[in-house]
C-alpha cells in the first residue's frame, strides 16, 4: 500500500507522457482537458444535505475543484490541507472571489462526512473565516461519473485495500465551467494558485500588479504550473525602466525649470 501511495504522489500522469506504471496503477490517472466543459446541471447533495446542480457554483466568478473523498485515511487529507495552504497567503477570499468545490468520488460519501471535513478546512484556513465559498458534495454514481469523466480524472476502487487507488491535484474551473488549469501533487505553490484564479476568471479578479504577473509567468500545462517567460520578463523589465527614467527626467526638468524661475525674479 505504501508503493501505491509513493507512486500516486509522485507520477503526475500526463496524457503527453505515459510512463510504465506497475499493474494496480495502470488506468489512473489525470488527463487535462483544457477548455472542457463540465456538466454543470449534474444534481449534487451539499454538505447541509440540499439538492444542488453544479452550476449553482459557476457564473460569478472561477471555481477551484478538488476531486476527493471525504473518508479517504491518507491522500485525500493531504490534497485539502495543500489547498489550504497554498490559500492561506493570498489576499483572493473563497465566497468573494471564487468558490472552493470539493466532490466526493464515493457514492457511499453522505452530507454528514461532507459537513465534517468542510468544517474541518475551513478552521484549517483561518478561525476568523465563515463557510461562505465552501462547498463540499456528495452524489450518485452517475453524477460523479459525469463530471470525473469531463475533468480527465481516472481512478479505481482496490479491494484489497479497500480504498480508492487515485493521482493527487486540483483544477480551477472558470465562471463558464470550462476546465482551465490543472496543479498536479499535494502542495499548491500560492503564485500558481492566484494567477490560474485571475486567469480563469478573465482577469476580473486580483490588481494591477497580478496583470503584470500573468503577463510576465506562462502556464505549462505539461507540469501544471506556472514558469517565468523570459522575453515578457525583459519587456516589463525594460518598460518599468523607461517608467523610472521618464519620472526621473520629469522630476529633475521641473526643478530645473523652478529654479530658473526663481533667478529670473527681481
Amino acid at each position: 500500500m505504501k508503493l501505491l501511495v509513493a507512486a500516486a504522489l509522485a507520477i503526475p500522469l500526463l496524457a503527453a507522457e505515459k510512463p510504465k506504471l506497475p499493474a494496480e496503477l495502470q488506468g489512473i490517472g489525470i488527463d487535462q482537458k483544457l477548455n472542457a466543459q463540465v456538466p454543470l446541471e449534474t444534481e449534487f447533495v451539499d454538505q447541509d444535505g440540499r439538492k444542488v446542480t453544479l452550476g449553482s457554483y459557476f457564473g460569478q466568478g472561477p471555481v477551484l475543484l478538488a476531486l476527493v473523498y471525504f473518508q479517504c485515511p491518507m491522500l485525500c487529507n493531504q490534497i485539502l490541507s495543500g489547498v489550504v495552504a497554498g490559500l492561506k497567503p493570498l489576499s483572493l477570499q473563497p465566497g468573494r472571489d471564487f468558490n472552493i468545490v470539493a466532490i466526493s468520488f464515493d457514492p457511499r460519501d453522505t452530507p454528514a462526512t461532507a459537513r465534517q471535513k468542510r468544517d474541518e478546512y475551513v478552521r484549517r484556513y483561518s478561525s476568523k473565516a465563515t463557510t461562505r465559498g465552501w462547498n463540499f458534495l456528495t452524489g450518485s454514481p452517475e453524477s460523479i461519473r459525469a463530471v470525473t469523466e469531463a475533468a480527465g480524472f481516472h481512478y479505481r476502487w482496490d479491494d484489497n485495500t479497500q480504498m480508492f487507488i487515485h493521482l493527487s491535484g486540483i483544477m480551477i474551473v472558470t465562471p463558464e465551467g470550462k476546465m482551465a488549469r490543472y496543479f498536479y501533487g499535494v502542495e499548491y505553490e500560492p503564485k500558481d494558485l492566484k494567477l490560474g484564479l485571475i486567469e480563469a476568471s478573465h482577469n476580473k479578479i486580483g490588481s494591477v500588479v497580478d496583470s503584470v504577473l500573468l503577463f510576465c509567468f506562462h502556464y505549462d500545462p505539461s507540469i501544471g504550473k506556472y514558469g517565468a517567460t523570459v522575453m515578457n520578463l525583459l519587456r516589463a523589465a525594460a518598460v518599468l525602466t523607461l517608467l523610472i527614467l521618464g519620472t526621473g527626467l520629469t522630476i529633475l526638468w521641473r526643478k530645473n525649470l523652478l529654479e530658473d524661475r526663481r533667478s529670473l525674479q527681481p
